[in-house]
């Protein structure tokens, strides 16, 4: 397994391990600054988990919130809306764990439009639907 990187707009994706080098078991990624939060939506497909490893962050799951400090987690299974913010904007890592794998595949999606300077909501509504996401 080695490091991908993955950019698309202002985000950068380090890939730690995809879909693919763990055989469709899991997807392991972070996000690089500058960091943005994340907006309220769901997964079909995958269940997420959520790992601090520098700042703190607000996790919303379901109807409830996780105010969460290095070294915690927090679990949202696929099918129920979540969302992610940092305490303060832009500061703060996150080690996201995916299952089963493979949704490191809409990262690389959106780079792919990026690339083509074709990066803008339908893009956006592209990634989504192929990957099962909901935006909320």
């Amino acid at each position: 397994m080695s490091d991908e990187l993955v950019r698309f707009g202002d985000v950068t994706i380090l890939v730690r391990a995809s879909g693919q080098s763990t055989g469709g078991a899991l997807s392991l990624f972070e996000e690089l600054p500058p960091m943005i939060d994340t907006p309220r939506h769901l997964h079909a497909n995958e269940d997420e988990l959520f790992y601090v490893l520098e700042g703190e962050h607000v996790i919303e799951v379901g109807d409830e919130e996780h105010r969460v400090a290095p070294g915690g987690a927090v679990f949202a299974p696929r099918g129920v809306p979540h969302a992610q913010r940092r305490v303060v904007p832009g500061e703060g890592r996150l080690l996201i764990v995916t299952a089963p794998g493979g949704f490191d595949g809409f990262f690389r999606d959106l780079a792919a439009a990026d690339a083509a300077g074709a990066l803008g909501p339908d893009a956006y509504a592209a990634a989504s639907q192929k990957y099962g996401i909901t935006w909320l």
